[in-house]
């Protein structure tokens, strides 16, 4: 997901958003509830991602849930999981992020490692209902990085927990990067900002 960019930082200028409704969707929609998932098998970039977009979805006065505080097993994310969670907070929306591509080039002491630099790029239909994976074997772990620079690209997709169906997505591009705790909220917090200027959040 996200989540292997989600620990690298990058200046707030080097972020780029786009966001689009949904074909069909009202654009009159606000969420009071909003249960935040990011996809991805490892539950140590996950959840930081999670709380931190949780922290600014808050900030405007909205309800949010981590998924990682919320359901009952976190690894493996599934929809029933996903779904009991909804239930239990009472949720009128679920946001989940996943990771469409990352590059970059890994430097571990003094020499470049390149066994993590490799492009990976996920594939749309291996994620069904609130981004729950339909198959784990794609996932592929991260290895650890001393330091990295490169760039992300995560998607952000809100459905509305009635109909279990996608209203809004944001994509995010995050360039230059290092690594850094401050990488999450080079990517949260455009999110969470453009949620609240469209009207879905506080």
């Amino acid at each position: 997901m996200v989540l292997g960019a989600a620990s690298l930082a990058a200046c707030a200028g080097d972020a780029s958003v786009t966001s689009a409704w949904a074909d069909n969707a009202s654009h009159k929609q606000s969420f009071s509830r909003v249960m935040v998932v990011g996809i991805s098998p490892d539950v140590d970039t996950r959840c930081p991602f999670e709380r931190s977009l949780v922290a600014k979805i808050k900030a405007g006065g909205t309800a949010a849930f981590a998924s990682c505080d919320s359901v009952a097993k976190k690894n493996p994310l599934t929809r029933e999981s996903i779904e009991e969670a909804v239930a239990a907070k009472n949720a009128d929306a679920v946001l989940a992020t996943s990771l469409v591509s990352k590059k970059w080039e890994l430097k571990d002491g003094g020499s470049y490692d390149t066994r993590g630099g490799a492009y990976y790029k996920a594939v749309d239909s291996y994620y069904g209902v609130y981004g729950a994976p339909v198959v784990y074997a794609d996932f592929q772990a991260i290895d650890s990085i001393t330091r990295a620079q490169g760039e992300a690209h995560v998607t952000s997709k809100l459905y509305e927990t009635r109909g279990a169906t996608v209203v809004y997505s944001v994509d995010t591009k995050v360039r230059n990067i290092s690594s850094s705790d401050v990488g999450i909220a080079a990517i949260t917090t455009p999110i969470a900002q453009r949620l609240r200027r469209d009207g879905l959040i506080r």
